[in-house]
């Protein structure tokens, strides 16, 4: 029994014509007769009681008919399926993202993302560069929005830039350098200083130190938050000065006064990474749809 003889006979069924089914199965009426008889043989049932003029169907074949529907009903979903799963537009799609530098879109491409793809279930998770790294590895996020992998993996994936963020100092409101619109980081050299964890963006603390040492200074650091909020939180508060992305204005920074570094030309890329070898469709479609969005985003950013 297969799903070519199960067609010929539901058709059969349907128009209580073989010459019917087979003008709507595109093939010959001996073709049709050849199958029902198969059927017949292989299920030793009579499915068709049939003289030169009527065709009507028998008990058994109205018990085979219930399944027989089902079945070819199925097989037209899994077809369907499959060349959907093909062109990315069903399965799941995991994101990992740095939230200071993404908040600002992100919600923008998966919405856009879901008006094209709405049967992809799209999962988000808030993770620090080094977090995402490990994740990547273990493929346990499909998509990274982060700084620019290490050498070590980064011959596994592909990376595209989304935009290029710069070092910026932050200060109180209430700092006397509050009112710059830009300054020499050795301007700084006194102050207590907020630095994001070097552990979550080795890159990030490590560039962060090279630059006040070109300044002839090492700073006084009194806080590592793991979480760029709290480091904007901080600033807010009094507890000392920053040095960090100016993306970080994106978040709740209320109280915090960003200002230009001179001679710090540092460039901090924002990238989108993938796997090379993906087999999840639905990565390339949402990459697709990041890469038409990256010059509007570059904007945003600027």
């Amino acid at each position: 029994m297969d799903i070519k003889t199960l067609k010929s006979f539901v058709s059969v069924a349907k128009y209580q014509s073989f010459s019917e089914a087979a003008k709507e199965l595109h093939t010959v009426q001996p073709a049709i007769s050849r199958h029902i008889a198969q059927l017949e043989s292989e299920l030793d049932v009579v499915l068709f009681l049939r003289n030169s003029r009527d065709v009507a169907i028998t008990e058994a074949g109205e018990q085979l008919l219930k399944d027989a529907n089902a079945i070819v009903e199925l097989t037209q979903q899994a077809k369907t399926k499959v060349k959907r799963a093909q062109n990315g537009q069903i399965g799941s799609l995991t994101i990992a993202h740095l939230s200071s530098a993404c908040l600002s879109f992100m919600a923008s491409l998966v919405r856009s993302y879901k008006e094209k793809y709405p049967q992809v279930h799209v999962t988000l998770i808030e993770m620090t560069a080094t977090e995402q790294i490990e994740a990547l590895k273990n493929e346990r996020i499909d998509i990274s929005f982060s700084r620019a992998l290490p050498s070590s993996i980064a011959d596994e994936f592909l990376s595209h830039c989304i935009y290029i963020d710069s070092l910026v100092a932050i200060v109180n409101q209430n700092h006397f350098l509050a009112t710059s619109k830009s300054i020499d980081l050795e301007r700084l050299k006194d102050e207590q200083f907020i630095i994001f964890n070097r552990e979550e963006a080795l890159g990030l603390f490590d560039e962060t130190i090279l630059q006040c040492k070109q300044a002839h200074f090492s700073p006084n650091i009194i806080s590592q938050p793991r979480h760029m909020q709290t480091l904007v939180t901080e600033v807010a508060a009094g507890l000392g000065v920053a040095i960090a992305p100016y993306c970080v204005r994106k978040l709740y920074s209320d109280g915090c006064h960003f200002i230009k570094l001179n001679n710090v030309t540092t460039q901090i890329p924002v990238e989108i990474q993938f796997k090379k070898a993906a087999t999840n469709a639905a990565v390339n479609a949402f990459v697709d749809i990041a890469l038409n969005a990256r010059q509007q985003i570059q904007k945003s950013m600027a």
